[in-house]
């Protein structure tokens, strides 16, 4: 089994042990969900507030391991497989995390998600961009917009500097750390921003290419 696979796996038992161990605990109708202001407004009961988290994780995981092998340009997956397979374990140690914030607040031991969430999807967003800067075209994994699915070059450049853009809003998710009560605007934000700005981009990139070379479609 891939080394991949092992520690994905250790980490969806981590989250059904971590549920376990606090069983007998946790209040019968738990804390699950917190507003932008970090103030819990929802709840669950205990079965549901102990696994449904890490059934949630077991999910993404499988459909993660799963994506290098159903991608019809699988060959390009593997080019950066490595990028790949550290995000893959970074996500699911990044929802361990939470599952285990959540546990603890129901313990008494009250970590704010508003300090939980910007670091740690800060380190994700920074992630990403070098996920993206250096992956090659496919249909699961990087900036897919029409234009850089049709087009190496376009693709190339998008991602590129989509990836230099993800590192920076990584950077300012993290500062949100420091402002908890506008955390969910220091990663929501720069994301579209970032968002909004590759898909323009690429389409840009993709007019230019068409006045250069004339339609250059590669399914």
């Amino acid at each position: 089994m891939r080394k991949t696979t092992l520690a994905v796996a250790g980490l969806i038992l981590l989250s059904f042990i971590l549920s376990i161990y606090f069983y007998s605990q946790v209040p019968e109708r738990m804390a699950t969900h917190w507003n932008s202001q970090g103030e819990v407004n929802g709840y669950m009961s205990k079965l549901w507030g102990l696994f449904f988290t890490p059934v949630v994780i077991t999910g993404i995981a499988t459909l993660f391991l799963v994506i290098p092998r159903i991608d019809p340009k699988k060959e390009n997956i593997e080019k950066f497989r490595k990028y790949y397979d550290g995000f893959v374990i970074l996500f699911i140690l990044f929802m361990v995390a939470v599952h285990l914030q959540i546990l603890l607040w129901n313990v008494g031991i009250q970590i704010s998600p508003n300090k939980v969430l910007p670091a740690g999807t800060g380190l994700l967003f920074y992630y990403i961009g070098i996920l993206i800067e250096n992956a090659d075209r496919n249909w699961f994994v990087g900036i897919r917009t029409p234009w850089t699915l049709s087009s190496d070059r376009v693709w190339k450049k998008t991602n590129r500097l989509g990836g230099k853009l993800f590192k920076l809003a990584g950077i300012v998710a993290i500062f949100g750390t420091f402002f908890t009560k506008l955390a969910v605007f220091f990663i929501v934000i720069p994301v579209l921003l970032v968002a909004g700005f590759t898909v323009v981009y690429s389409y840009l990139e993709y007019q230019k290419e068409l006045k250069e070379n004339g339609p250059q479609i590669k399914l």
